[in-house]
Formats: C-alpha cells, structure tokens, sequence
C-alpha cells in the first residue's frame, strides 16, 4: 500500500505492475538525457557568444534536429503499444469478478458460484490492523497464481476500480461493461480507492483485494 513520503510506485504484485514500471523508468531515462543534453547546451550559450557571418542556412543540422526527435519517439511509442495490448488481454481467466459501483461503496458478485454476491463499505479504523479510510467490511477473496477477469460497471454516475500494486484501473460506466484481465502473483492485502472524481463522497468507497492460496479459496468458496 501507500506509504508516507513515498514518491516512487507502490511494489508490484502482478506482471502488468512490473512491465509498467519498466516502462516508466524506461521513459524516465529518456527524458533524463534529454534534459541533460538541452540543459548543457542552454548554459554553453550562455557563457559563450557564437557567431558566424557567413551561415545563412544549414539543412544538415536542421535534418539531424528533426530526425533524432524523431527516433525518440519510436523508442518510447512501441513500448508503451506493446504495453497497450498487454493490458486489454484476455488469457483464458479462472475467475469471473464483476464489480459495480455506487454511491458511495461497491458491489460485487462470483459470476462463476450461484449465489455469492455482497456490498463493501468502508469502515472506520477500530484498532492497528485497520487503516484510515481504507479497509472495508468485506473484502474481495482471490486466489493468487491464477488469471482474473473482472467486469465494472455502474449504477448512477462514473466511478473508477484501481488497484495500483496491481496495475488495474477501469472506469465503471453507468450502462457499459468495461473488462480487464489480470494475475496476482504473491499472497497480501492490496488496497484501492475510486479514482475517478465522481462526487463529494468518492474517496471514501475504497476497495481491498485479499489474495490467498487457491486452496484456502476453494475452502473460503464451500463456507460462505
């Protein structure tokens, strides 16, 4: 989860979270030399009078600062495609998860059992293992090490299901079935909150993954 004074992202805890943060820092480096690069040569001139009578046009230079900027953006637009299309696949899920949203809490219902269905609210924080404005009265139980496909969707207004440690964020359209796949691949409790601004009360319909072993889910499954 969050920490205080955290500015980097929140550990992965799914392969899309790992290749956006590759991919982040990928991009980071890139405009990281080019603020270098700029920086320099911006000082230089400013310290040093260059002059030339004699240049009147220079279509070399001219096509090397077009063709470099060019490249740049090659070397960041097809990661981020490829990116793009790891994130809308769908490879074959174990498990069906649709969340509907609010306001202000979510609902959500195991497509795949007959009658498993509840509503999360937020709760206040009654002792340590609780945080503020974050945990919830029931939270969401998924296996880990499995695919999940989850659908969101709304009843009144937009809303938005995020996770960050899983690289999930989908909005809820009232009247539209928005899916996206996705892979936990460690056990823990991940938190999430409603991203999209819709509404006085949206920071306080948060959203709490669990993730357990496939064994303890089945067991979770047969109980409830």
């Amino acid at each position: 989860m969050a920490t205080w004074s955290n500015f980097n992202f929140q550990n992965s805890a799914s392969p899309l979270m790992e290749q956006i943060i590759f991919f982040h820092d990928h991009t980071l480096i890139i405009l990281l030399m080019i603020t270098i690069l700029i920086s320099y040569l911006m000082i230089n001139m400013f310290f040093n009078k260059y002059t030339n009578r004699f240049l009147i046009e220079e279509q070399m230079i001219e096509l090397i600062w077009t063709i470099l900027p060019a490249f740049t953006l090659i070397f960041i637009a097809l990661p981020s495609l490829r990116l793009l299309y790891l994130l809308d696949e769908i490879n074959n899920p174990l498990i069906t998860l649709k969340s509907i949203g609010h306001q202000w809490y979510w609902s959500y219902e195991y497509s795949d059992f007959s009658n498993i269905e509840f509503d999360s609210y937020m709760i206040q924080p009654q002792n340590i293992h609780n945080f503020r404005l974050l945990d919830v009265d029931n939270r969401i139980i998924l296996p880990m090490n499995n695919q999940i496909r989850i659908l969101v969707t709304a009843t009144d207004v937009i809303h938005s299901w995020t996770i960050p440690a899983l690289g999930i964020k989908i909005d809820a359209n009232p009247g539209r079935l928005n899916q996206m796949s996705f892979f936990i691949n460690r056990p823990g409790i991940y938190f999430g909150q409603c991203s999209e601004i819709c509404g006085a009360n949206h920071s306080f319909m948060p959203i709490v993954i669990e993730s357990i072993s496939i064994n303890n889910f089945i067991e979770w499954i047969n109980n409830y």
